[in-house]
């Protein structure tokens, strides 16, 4: 008998392992829909800039009028994103995040629905409110959510997304336009904002490191508000109304200025027990050290995004649609190096540290911007691509180190901090590199043109033999001498705007190379913060 027990003992199947103390089972479904919401969120902002031109044709609007779709969209979303670690507290995590996607869902839709550009415009101002949750509160949920063994492959997952959705943003939106309607661009995004709303809602939990939230800093929300709502502005219309030649950049400059120093003093001054957004975060070297990171890489992303296009299209002479599709080795590209170093930094003990994949990073994210320095007007797809895919694998070896290492060293309620603030500086820095980078292209082709212009001049041989050339060969094509001559002349000064223009732009990719050279040293930033933000405990995991 006694044997019997002991063989049956024996053949009993052996109990199922039992789930971590406190960490939630359901992560892993949480993991999918907080993902699915960033995604959308990303996708929207970079596949709605595509079928402007079609918008504005609709609606009747010009260049100007158009362009707050995208700038109401990024004015509201810049504002609202240091303050969703406080709007997380006030009204709990899972409420605060479901909210968000439905908020951004039902203007998505809205948005669809508008009969005039007031209307298309305001929902877009709403839909950006809505989307800067989508973002900050994500992450800083997946950081409670998962333990910190696993947080290297966790926020590479994050960092994929965030590649992903402005890489094929451009071609799904060029696609649904071309095939349908602007109006499916926000349509079609309603079905994953309501099944990623819910499973937030089912399996997300409020975080149990809620920070006191006694009082409203009214006082901080008002000048944050008008300080990011007016650099923001300075930002995006800067270019477009000559800089500090038009009255009203200068002054809403002086508000920026004057709000954000007002700002960053009420809220580390010693009354103010409830500030907004909790600045004594950055007392981690690891959080400052990425920010500023965020910052730079935010503006070579942003500004590398902004610049490539332009050149294939109007020197290459590029479809938008080969543009598009530039970009999509790349993103692979990127990707596979994300989930690399994802992997690479998994584990309590990981097999690089994340100092060392950040100046691999760097180095090759200033290569690659070396290397599109030299192109010419005679570049095809292969010398183009070279530099993009590198430029990719820089990416993808910067992102993901920088989040685990920015993230590692705060506790409870200073994670939702950290998390909106790094993502504010990485919008901040995009924003900053796209009016720097488009005031730089701009001056530049000034200069190389007056400077090539100094060449054409009625003795220069070269200038003669070619005119008299291009007229031969007009001539016997059937025009008139005089039309063929001064034909002549006008494909020379298209030809000498067009090497302006090339020089500009190869100016502008060096430019963005020497920056991201000389952002190594902020890595030494991580070597004094090694004691302050060596692997993190894992923090409550179950929430």
């Amino acid at each position: 008998m006694a044997t019997t027990l002991e063989q049956s003992k024996l053949r009993a199947p052996a109990a199922p392992k039992p789930v971590a103390a406190g960490l939630n089972p359901y992560r892993w479904i949480i993991l999918m829909a907080v993902l699915t919401g960033a995604f959308l969120e990303l996708l929207d902002t970079t596949s709605v800039n595509v079928a402007l031109r079609q918008m504005a044709g609709n609606f009747g609007a010009t260049t100007d009028e158009i362009g707050w779709v995208a700038t109401g969209y990024i004015l509201s979303n810049v504002i609202v994103l240091p303050l969703t670690a406080w709007l997380s507290s006030v009204f709990g995590r899972r409420g605060y995040l479901t909210a968000s996607i439905l908020l951004f869902t039902l203007a998505s839709f809205l948005c669809g629905a508008s009969h005039t550009l007031g209307q298309l415009i305001f929902w877009r101002i709403i839909q950006g409110a809505g989307g800067a949750a989508l973002l900050s509160t994500a992450q800083a949920a997946l950081r409670e959510v998962f333990p910190a063994d696993q947080q290297g492959m966790i926020q590479s997952f994050y960092i994929v997304v965030i590649v992903l959705g402005p890489t094929v943003g451009p071609a799904f939106g060029g696609w649904i336009t071309d095939n349908y309607s602007w109006q499916w661009i926000f349509w079609s995004k309603a079905p994953l904002g309501l099944v990623a709303a819910f499973l937030v809602w089912r399996f997300l939990s409020d975080s149990p490191h809620k920070a006191q939230t006694g009082g409203v800093d009214w006082a901080g929300i008002g000048l944050l508000t008008v300080g990011l709502g007016s650099l923001q502005y300075v930002l995006e219309e800067g270019q477009r109304y000559d800089w500090f030649d038009d009255i009203w950049i200068v002054r809403l400059t002086i508000t920026a200025f004057v709000s954000l120093i007002a700002f960053v003093v009420w809220e580390l001054w010693a009354t103010n027990k409830q500030p907004v957004v909790n600045l004594r975060v950055l007392k981690h070297r690891a959080l400052t050290a990425g920010c500023v990171l965020l910052f730079i890489g935010g503006a070579g992303i942003y500004a590398g995004s902004f610049l490539m296009p332009l050149f294939v299209q109007s020197i290459l002479g590029f479809s938008p649609t080969e543009a598009g599709l530039l970009f999509l080795p790349a993103g692979v590209v990127t990707i596979f190096g994300t989930l690399l170093a994802g992997r690479l930094l998994n584990g309590a003990n990981p097999l690089v540290k994340p100092p060392v994949l950040i100046a691999l990073g760097l180095i090759g994210f200033s290569f690659s911007q070396w290397l599109l320095g030299h192109l010419s007007p005679q570049s095809g797809t292969p010398d183009i691509e070279v530099g993009l895919m590198l430029r990719g694998a820089g990416m993808g070896f910067l992102f993901t180190p920088i989040t685990v290492a920015s993230l590692s060293s705060l506790k409870g309620a200073e994670i939702p901090q950290g998390a909106g603030l790094t993502n504010l500086f990485r919008q901040l820095g995009g924003s900053f590199g796209i009016a720097i980078i488009n005031a730089y292209v701009t001056s530049q082709t000034a200069g190389h043109r007056a400077d090539l212009v100094g060449f054409i001049f009625s003795g220069n041989p070269a200038l003669l033999d070619r005119v008299a050339a291009t007229s031969h060969y007009l001539v016997t094509k059937g025009m008139s001498i005089t039309s063929a001559h001064n034909s002549a002349l006008g494909i020379i000064e298209n030809t000498v705007q067009r090497q302006a223009s090339t020089m500009a732009y190869d100016d502008a990719f060096l430019l963005l190379a020497a920056a991201f050279a000389f952002a190594l040293p902020a890595l030494l930033l991580f070597r004094q913060a090694k004691a302050q933000g060596a692997a993190a405990a894992p923090i409550d995991a179950g929430h």
